[in-house]
């Protein structure tokens, strides 16, 4: 029998703090670490192009973050956004954590099945109220809300229109412009 070995988040943290990951893609997700997928010209291009949209929209209301950690009791992924509560100065001792977010988007070219599965349940678990995966390829936009112990009750796909997000639900937010489609 093979038994893999199980991180937790403050191993995780003592591995990045003795430069043991210098140089490594990685990421920690229910106490794995995950090699990243290389980031492709169309993943950055829409991973600023949202970010800079809903900074416009949100006007100040919260943080978007681009590609940075969060930390859940299991794991420390880097969403490809994540909008968190403001101040900044919060985050100067520690990332966010699943009380200070809003919402997480993932923005998938070659990763949809990991996005829409495995990540989908990591935040689910961890109670992120709101989770948004835009596959890139079908040109759709999966929003998952009501998470439970072990996914997301509520599931919505769009491709255009205007949508809002649950925790700013007076802002606008066009698909479209979003996402350049």
């Amino acid at each position: 029998m093979v038994t893999l070995l199980k991180w937790t988040v403050p191993d995780y943290h003592h591995l990045i703090e003795q430069g043991l990951l210098d140089g490594k893609k990685v990421e920690l997700l229910d106490g794995d670490l995950v090699t990243m997928a290389p980031e492709e010209p169309l993943h950055s291009y829409t991973t600023t192009t949202v970010a800079d949209y809903l900074r416009q929209n949100l006007h100040g209301l919260a943080l978007v973050r681009e590609a940075h950690p969060i930390t859940l009791s299991q794991s420390e992924p880097e969403p490809d956004i994540a909008i968190v509560l403001a101040p900044q100065e919060r985050y100067k001792e520690r990332h966010p954590q699943a009380d200070d977010i809003f919402w997480l988007i993932e923005i998938a070219n070659s990763t949809q099945a990991y996005d829409l599965n495995d990540k989908k349940q990591i935040y689910a678990q961890e109670g992120i109220p709101e989770y948004w995966v835009a596959d890139l390829s079908k040109r759709q936009l999966f929003i998952f809300r009501a998470p439970d112990k072990e996914d997301y009750r509520l599931q919505q796909t769009h491709s255009e229109g205007i949508i809002h997000s649950q925790a700013f639900p007076e802002i606008k937010i066009s698909v479209q412009e979003m996402f350049h489609w």
